[in-house]
């Protein structure tokens, strides 16, 4: 099964501070903050909507292939992609720009202060949408405005059905931009604060919205998820993880799993397991495409969790 990934792919470097941000910032001086953090532990890693979301679904075996704009820099990050063969044909390479880049410092509460650069991102939307994979399904996770916008509508006009998943991205558009997203899409998945935000800009109501595709997904973290589908509200359970590492790039664990289920035709309930059991397998390792797996161990943790065996296609 193949995949379309509209999406970023970025370096995140994430820094650990052993100490709290809050003995640190004066809430009466935040007009004139000028803190410096010592961080002991730093790594970098791979990231990206666009890159976990292939990497998770290489895993599940199923061909995934990213749409976005890296910059010159990137050649460390494509010898990881060639190396779980991940194609990269679709992926445009930016002379002049850095690859987007996440800097994330963590402190002993799990607060978090994020810089975010955009760098060849920006550009991503000079990718067009290929149309000649056979039984493609697509997603429009967070990447450049311009490249959500236009993905979408080629995604609409080829035919191809596709997840939109605004995530971090929301913030880009207006509420009749993203009223035009959820009419374009197949399916809307976003997490419980994302929904509260998509509600407040369209003006719409969850079954509204969920009238308007076939289907909506709420994830809840550790309370599972929802799923608005046919005039009804599934609940999925939560897959406990052996381990709380890391919630980074759960969501994108997540939507591997939706996608692997739609390109099956899968009925909800075990599509949403199946995301739902990558977000917990995702959960227990640090970075967003550390965590390995066969389908056989992901076949039996499917049925040692959820008391079922793992759907056929």
């Amino acid at each position: 099964m193949t995949a379309l990934i509209s999406g970023s792919l970025a370096f995140d470097t994430i820094m650990l501070f052993r100490d709290r941000f809050a003995n640190h910032i004066l809430p009466d001086r935040v007009h004139i903050l000028n803190v410096s953090f010592l961080v002991e532990q730093m790594r970098r890693e791979f990231g990206g909507c666009a890159g976990n979301i292939a990497y998770n679904l290489r895993l599940l075996g199923d061909e995934a292939i990213p749409l976005a704009a890296v910059g010159s820099d990137f050649e460390e990050y494509a010898r990881w992609l060639a190396r779980w063969e991940i194609p990269q044909q679709h992926i445009r390479r930016m002379e002049g720009f850095y690859t987007a880049q996440a800097y994330i410092t963590t402190d002993l509460d799990d607060n978090q202060i994020t810089a975010f650069h955009p760098g060849a991102m920006a550009q991503a939307h000079e990718v067009d949408v290929p149309t000649h994979y056979r039984d493609a399904v697509g997603i429009v996770a967070p990447n450049g405005r311009e490249a959500m916008l236009k993905h979408a509508q080629q995604f609409q006009e080829a035919g191809i059905a596709f997840i939109f998943d605004p995530g971090q991205g929301m913030p880009m558009f207006d509420g009749d931009e993203l009223s035009r997203f959820v009419d374009q899409a197949t399916w809307v998945a976003v997490n419980d604060y994302e929904a509260q935000l998509l509600q407040e800009r369209t003006g719409l109501m969850l079954e509204a919205i969920a009238a308007r595709v076939e289907a909506l997904v709420v994830t809840r973290g550790a309370e599972g998820s929802l799923v608005y589908a046919e005039g009804e509200c599934l609940e999925i359970p939560a897959a406990a993880p052996d381990s709380v590492h890391d919630p980074t790039g759960c969501g994108d664990a997540y939507r591997a799993g939706l996608l692997y289920g739609l390109a099956r035709g899968l009925d909800w309930a075990s599509t949403a397991r199946i995301a739902s059991l990558m977000g917990g397998v995702k959960i227990a390792h640090h970075g967003t495409q550390n965590h390995h797996f066969t389908m056989e161990w992901f076949r039996d943790r499917y049925r040692q969790t959820f008391g079922a065996d793992f759907p056929a296609a």
